[in-house]
Formats: C-alpha cells, structure tokens, sequence
C-alpha cells in the first residue's frame, strides 16, 4: 500500500514540476504569457493592451533592429520567442532551415482579410508559414526645392550634380539591389558578372554620396540636409507629412515589393495562443489601427475600409497600377549571399 501511494506521490509530483515547466494558464485555459518579437515602433501599443485585456493574457514585447539580428537570436534558442515579424526573404529563409513552424489555419479565420494579391507569394507559396503584416516599395525620397525637372529613374542617383546631396541606405540588398535594376537586372541575380557590374557602378557612384544610413537619414531629409535619398514607402509616408516639400517616386526602371509578415518560430512552447495573437492581428479594426499608427500599407482589405479615402488614395502607400508587375521581391539566396557581403564590404572599404 505505501508502495502505492509513493508511487501515485512521485506521478503527482512530476505532473506538478511539468505544469511548472509550462507556466500557469489563465481563467481563459490560455498560457498567460506570450513573447512578442517585433521591429521598434511596428505595432500600436494601444493593440498589446487590448488584447492583453481580452485574453488575459501578458505580452512581453522586445524589438530587434534587422533580420539579421532576429534570426540570431531565434538560431540560439535562448528564448521562447512565440511570434516574430521576418521580411520575406527571411521567412524564406527561416523555412529552409526549418525555423518556423506551420500555421494550422483553422485556428486563422481572420486569414479571408488578406486581399488574394498577397497571397502565397513566392516566398511562402502556400501561406503555410507566415501571415502578411504590412508591404510596400523602395523608391527615392526628393526635396523639390534642391532637385530639377522630373526623377522618374535611379540614374538620379549618380547625378554629378547633386554630389554630397545624396543618402544611400546602409544595407546590402537594398543599395546593391536598386543598382542591378537600374542595369536592367534582376534585384536576386545569382550573377558573378553582374554582381561585378552592379558593385562598379556603386563604387563610381560612392563619391556623390553624403552616407549611408539606415535611420539617421530621415532626420536628415527633414531638416533639408540632403536633396535625395533612397528609401522605403512607409519611412516616406513619414518623411512627407513632417516636410511638404519632400516628395516620393518609384522609378520607371521597377522597384522593391517588400513585405513584413507574421510568424511563430520553433521556439515557441505556445503555438495555440501565437496563432491566437496573430488572427487578433487580421481584426480589421485592429490591421486598420496599426496601419494608422505605423503609416505603412497593409495587405488587409478589410481594414483598408476603415481608413480615411485620403489614406487609400496616397499613392505613396498604395500605387496605382498593377505593381505587382513592376515590383520585385526579394528571394532567400542561400550560399550566394556571402558574395553580395563580399561586394558590398569592398564597396563600404573603398
């Protein structure tokens, strides 16, 4: 008998260390906590609040600067991250090393939000993996006092003119990728020769150029300190409203179509409430709400409704035309990647 009970004393005691190990779940049945990892300043706090009241449960927030960044730390494990945010080339990326974990749509309704266009991009052909969050393209920011006539072409950008007047992005794909466009190329070429092209007409053009920034930039545009930078949609959108005389194209040459989505990494121990907090996301009210709130556009057709006619109609934020057709997305490149690091460290060392 008091083998018995020691028995049933040892089964209670392993089942209350494995609870332990799981955490406390709520009124709800929901795990009470959720680790968010997200870009600084991407989401309205507002949303966190409110769902953190509905559900109950506690949103810990932690934002990283890059993709880079995020995959490090989701490569080393050391934390239970449950939903990240990857551009596309990273969630790509993140598949092949079999970093995310598929998203079991039936715990996604809020999904028939997403307009069929943003749909299983080649990225994630069957949306089995990420959810989109927001998109849009690169293109050059101008001040119309300092710049000329009509920019409607990257070759703007090596206008001995506007010589230390010009902004350039910090980063590897971005910047070397607007030059292979303007060389008639394709922004993912896995071309020797015409990466080489791509770096010479960066390294002619790296003279004109006043840095190459990532944030500091947008201060910059602002202040009227530079006549032109290359640049995201959505940091436009910004830079506009805070100087009317600054203004945005998306040259003819094509441009970027990036996107952000939503996934949950294979470090997450609580899958149910990460697809829970991602179909809160596709609310139409709530996509509408951060869309207001980080002025980038979103791919959620139902809260595009909820926004103001002035916002729909921003051709900064949304295009006219198919640009689909004119945009490029960015594809994970595998082992090439380490010669666009090569190129760009020669360019930065010039």
């Amino acid at each position: 008998m008091k083998k018995i009970i020691s028995i049933l004393m040892i089964g209670l005691l392993i089942l209350s260390l494995a609870a332990c190990g799981k955490g406390e779940t709520n009124e709800q049945g929901y795990y009470n906590k959720l680790n968010v990892y997200n870009w600084g300043d991407y989401i309205d706090p507002q949303v966190l609040e409110d769902f953190e009241e509905e559900y109950g449960i506690k949103v810990n927030y932690e934002n990283y600067a890059n993709n880079e960044e995020m995959l490090a730390k989701i490569q080393a494990g050391g934390t239970e991250y449950d939903v990240i945010f990857p551009s596309e080339y990273m969630v790509e990326a993140m598949i092949k090393q079999g970093l995310l974990l598929a998203l079991d749509m039936n715990n996604l309704p809020n999904m028939k939000n997403i307009g069929e266009q943003f749909k299983n991009l080649p990225y994630d052909p069957d949306n089995k993996y990420s959810v989109p969050y927001f998109w849009g393209t690169m293109g050059i920011i101008y001040n119309t006092k300092k710049v000329e006539g009509q920019v409607d072409s990257w070759n703007i950008l090596w206008d001995e003119k506007y010589k230390g007047d010009i902004l350039m992005l910090d980063s590897s794909r971005d910047t070397i990728g607007i030059a292979l466009k303007r060389l008639g190329y394709s922004l993912n070429t896995r071309s020797l020769e015409e990466l080489e092209r791509a770096k010479v007409e960066l390294m002619n053009q790296k003279p004109l150029v006043k840095a190459y920034e990532v944030d500091a930039y947008k201060d910059m545009m602002i202040a009227g300190e530079a006549a032109m930078a290359l640049t995201w949609s959505g940091d436009a959108m910004l830079l506009v409203e805070e100087n009317p005389d600054l203004a945005y194209v998306i040259p003819k040459e094509g441009t970027n179509l990036w996107f952000d989505a939503m996934a949950i990494p294979t470090t997450s121990q609580h899958k149910r409430e990460a697809e829970l907090f991602i179909d809160y996301m596709l609310r139409p009210e709530v996509a509408a709400k951060c869309a207001e709130y980080v002025m980038y556009a979103t791919p959620n057709e139902a809260a595009k409704a909820l926004l103001s006619e002035d916002v729909i109609e921003d051709e900064l934020a949304y295009p006219k035309g198919d640009i689909m057709e004119k945009g490029e997305v960015f594809i994970d490149l595998g082992e090439f990647t380490t010669e666009y690091d090569r190129v760009w460290t020669e360019i930065k060392a010039k």
